[in-house]
């Protein structure tokens, strides 16, 4: 008789929460190993993300918006960052990330970041802030001389 291979992956939230139930303390809950995924794009890749988000945000059906965080602890820090890029969200700076997707998908993160931070002890803050199109189309970027502009404006030269 061969045995089947039942693929028995649960998310981190309820790895988290058997860990808890299991009474290990919060400090042995953090201390799995995550994959450290501390890449970032570099500017104009993050710059065309983000403008491509705006030309295709014209579905009534989906919305922006943006997922802050300021999270202690490492690990969980960058499993946060793994899941919401899993998720389709893009980084746009290391704790901040832009998405658009339906309702349903903001709902899902926003549970699954909630049960993630009631998990174990912490005084961490989580932000989903909804956006228009508009709104994110008046962005500014403040440091690198990178003009939106050059991004956003189609060539009007004309060769003779």
């Amino acid at each position: 008789m061969k045995h089947k291979k039942v693929n028995n992956t649960i998310n981190y939230a309820e790895q988290l929460r058997l860990l808890k139930k299991a009474g290990l303390s919060g400090r042995d809950i953090i201390s799995q190993s995550i994959n450290p995924i501390d890449d970032i794009e570099n500017l104009d890749d993050r710059i065309k993300n983000i403008l491509s988000l705006i030309n295709n945000a014209q579905k009534s059906t989906n919305m922006l918006y943006i997922i802050m965080y300021d999270i202690e602890n490492n690990k969980i820090r960058k499993y946060i960052a793994k899941y919401l890029l899993q998720k389709g969200c893009i980084r746009i700076q290391k704790s901040v990330f832009l998405a658009s997707s339906e309702r349903k998908n903001f709902e899902e993160i926003t549970n699954t970041l909630k049960e993630v931070n009631e998990v174990y002890e912490n005084k961490d803050s989580i932000m989903l802030v909804p956006i228009s199109t508009d709104e994110l189309k008046s962005m500014r970027i403040i440091g690198q001389e990178k003009d939106l502009k050059l991004y956003t404006n189609k060539p009007n030269t004309i060769i003779f």
